[in-house]
């Protein structure tokens, strides 16, 4: 068993982190803004938007396979007073729009406005203008885990 070991080169190496912790969560959001583009869209075109996931299932038989399922998108913006308001957010948190942390939402005027808002808040996003408080919002999410 030794010389089998022994043939090989072994060494001690330590396994790089993928990504920054900073990237992870722009990507992460922007996915879930494309989402909400979509899903306007499909509201504004009159259809319905079913985005689809992969998922392994175990059949009676005990055999594994991946299936194609439906997840259910909750849109990002509401309706308060006859106006729509879009709310970025981070998991169950919302994401200050300031750095103040006093604003949480942009006041949108129509359908089409709501696909730009959408469309500039993700590019908002991938320029790490929102970094600061992504990290507030990424905080508050992992303190919940902590408990």
């Amino acid at each position: 068993m030794s010389s089998i070991l022994s043939s090989l080169k072994l060494t001690s190496a330590k396994r790089q982190q993928v990504s920054n912790p900073i990237e992870f969560r722009r990507q992460k959001i922007s996915a879930k803004l494309k989402e909400q583009v979509a899903l306007a869209i499909a509201l504004k075109n009159g259809e319905t938007y079913t985005a689809k996931r992969l998922r392994t299932v175990t059949d009676s038989e005990g055999i594994r396979q991946t299936v194609e399922v439906s997840k259910r998108v909750k849109p990002l913006w509401f309706t308060q007073n006859s106006k729509v308001f879009v709310q970025l957010r981070y998991g169950s948190k919302v994401v200050p729009l300031t750095t103040k942390g006093d604003k949480n939402s942009v006041e949108v005027a129509s359908a089409d406005d709501l696909i730009e808002v959408l469309k500039k808040l993700d590019q908002a996003v991938l320029g790490g203008e929102l970094d600061t408080q992504i990290e507030v919002a990424s905080e508050g999410v992992r303190a919940r885990f902590a408990k």
